[in-house]
């Protein structure tokens, strides 16, 4: 008798601490959509940046005078290859030929680069 009130005793406890504890989350369901991207930036609001930049980039068959290189031209480029080349002007992990670039690209903000971008890589070639 006391062995069945002491195997009743702890069957009782068990299951109260069984209701007690919460259930384990679900797992995620999978899913075949791509994560939300960034907004890429305001064009309209790169479009008012971007006149430094036209100084050099805009002319056609430009070439830096010292040290001697050709300026590449920036309207059509890619949105993300514009946004990583001028994080890295600014962050200093891309050194071009002049400290013009690293100059030009520290005041610019994550966001004055987003839209910078946006607006170029708009631009028909």
């Amino acid at each position: 008798m006391l062995r069945s009130l002491l195997l009743a005793s702890f069957l009782v406890g068990i299951a109260s601490v069984a209701v007690a504890a919460p259930a384990p989350a679900p797992a995620p369901a999978p899913t075949s959509v791509a994560p939300v991207a960034k907004h890429p930036g305001d064009a309209a609001a790169g479009r008012l940046m971007v006149f430094t930049c036209h100084g050099c980039h805009g002319i056609p068959g430009y070439r830096n005078a010292y040290p001697n290189y050709p300026v590449p031209k920036i309207a059509g480029q890619h949105y993300d290859y514009l946004v990583a080349a001028l994080n890295g002007y600014r962050d200093g992990q891309r050194t071009p030929p002049t400290m013009t670039m690293n100059i030009q690209a520290r005041s610019l903000s994550e966001q004055d680069i987003r839209n910078i971008a946006a607006y170029l890589s708009s631009i028909r070639k």
